[in-house]
């Protein structure tokens, strides 16, 4: 894939992830906190990561350098809310991730033959 935007071996933008789905790359969600419900919505903690069709893992970062840390920072998910909105943005017409701490979800879109 020339034309895939790579910071480093090991992190993807959300530009890079949205290029690599669209060239048959996959998005694993993975949850790191156990959902709770407050109110309404449903708050806890998802990381996603890109897996491009071969094979490689890169964790999506935040456009933002986590100058403290002297690199990338990593893109969290703290509501449900906010994993749907990212997933239809990307082009997803089914939402779906894990709601126990430690499981992981993948996920390809659906491309025009």
């Amino acid at each position: 894939m020339a034309d895939k935007i790579q910071l480093t071996p090991n992190v993807i933008s959300e530009q890079g992830l949205r290029q690599s789905l669209e060239h048959g790359g996959q998005l694993e969600i993975e949850c790191r906190e156990k959902p709770f419900r407050k109110g309404p919505s449903w708050h806890g903690l998802w990381v996603m990561k890109s897996v491009d069709p071969s094979g490689d893992v890169q964790m999506l970062v935040t456009a933002r350098m986590d100058a403290a840390r002297g690199g990338f920072k990593v893109r969290e998910f703290k509501t449900a809310t906010g994993i749907i909105s990212f997933l239809a943005d990307c082009g997803f017409a089914v939402a779906h991730f894990p709601l126990r701490a430690g499981e992981k979800t993948t996920l390809r879109l659906q491309l025009a033959a």
